[in-house]
C-alpha cells in the first residue's frame, strides 16, 4: 500500500498524540472525502447548476447567484470554461454579500477588483472533453477551497465570504492574484471573515445601519491586529532617524 506522509503543526501532532488517535484510518476517509469532492466540482457543468450535486449543494442563495453570474460572464464572452477571475466577477456582480464587507474593512473597494480585472487575462486551463462550459482548474480547486474553509470555520452552509476565502487561497488563478494584489492577504482575510461573521450574527435582527456597524467592527479589529506591527515600525523607523 503505498505511503503518504503527512505533515501537521506542532501543536495539533501534541493534540493528536495526546488523544491517542490512528492518524491513517483518519486521514484515509478525510482524503476519500476530498477526492469525492474535487471530482464531483471538476465535473460540475455549469448549464446544470443546480444538480450539480454534492459539490453546490450546500451554497446559499447568494453564493449560487455568484457562481451563476460567473458564468454567465464567461459565457457572455465566448470563453472555453469560468476562470477564477470570472468568479471574483460574480462576487462583485452580485453586490449585496458579505464578502463585500470584508473587501470594504480590508480598505479594497469593488471598482477597484473590477479595474484590475479587466486589464487581466481570465484565461486559464482546464476544460471540459465536450462543448459544455466547466469550470477552469484553478476554479475548480478554489471552489474546493471554498467548501474547505466553510469545514474550518464550522459552518454547514457555504457563503459568499467562503468563495472570497478559497478565491484567496487558491494559488494559481487570476481571482486570486487580483485579490492579493489588492491587499487580501489570506490570514488577514480569513480574520475579517471571522470578525465579519461575528458581527452579522450579533447585528442580523435587522437593525437599521447594520452594514455599517459590521464594518466600523472590522476596522476596529483589524486596526487591534495591525498595532504592534505599526509599533514596531515605527520603532524602526526612529532607530534609524537616529
Amino acid at each position: 500500500m503505498p505511503k503518504i506522509n503527512v505533515y501537521l503543526p506542532d501543536e495539533l501532532a501534541d493534540a493528536v498524540r495526546a488523544a491517542g488517535l490512528s492518524v491513517s484510518p483518519i486521514c484515509q476517509r478525510a482524503l476519500e472525502h476530498a477526492v469525492r469532492q474535487a471530482n464531483a466540482m471538476q465535473a460540475a457543468v455549469t448549464q446544470d447548476l443546480d444538480s450539480a450535486e454534492p459539490a453546490l449543494a450546500r451554497f446559499t442563495d447568494r453564493a449560487r447567484s455568484a457562481v451563476r453570474l460567473a458564468i454567465e460572464q464567461a459565457r457572455d464572452a465566448g470563453e472555453p470554461n469560468v476562470s477564477t477571475a470570472r468568479l471574483l466577477g460574480g462576487l462583485l456582480a452580485e453586490g449585496g454579500n458579505l464578502a463585500l464587507e470584508v473587501l470594504g474593512a480590508l480598505e479594497i473597494a469593488p471598482e477597484q477588483l473590477t479595474a484590475a480585472l479587466a486589464g487581466a487575462s481570465s484565461a486559464e486551463p482546464g476544460q471540459g472533453p465536450d462543448s459544455a462550459l466547466r469550470f477552469s482548474e484553478p476554479a475548480a480547486r478554489a471552489l474546493e477551497l471554498t467548501v474547505a474553509e466553510a469545514g474550518v470555520l464550522g459552518h454547514n452552509y457555504v457563503g459568499c465570504e467562503h468563495l472570497l476565502l478559497g478565491l484567496v487561497t487558491e494559488p494559481d488563478g487570476t481571482g486570486g492574484a487580483v485579490l492579493r494584489a489588492a491587499g487580501a492577504e489570506p490570514k488577514l482575510t480569513r480574520r475579517a471573515v471571522a470578525a465579519a461573521l461575528g458581527g452579522y450574527n450579533f447585528l442580523r435582527a435587522g437593525q437599521a445601519g447594520a452594514a455599517d456597524r459590521i464594518t466600523a467592527l472590522l476596522g476596529q479589529q483589524l486596526e487591534q491586529q495591525l498595532q504592534p506591527l505599526v509599533a514596531r515600525i515605527e520603532s524602526l523607523e526612529a532607530r534609524l532617524a537616529d
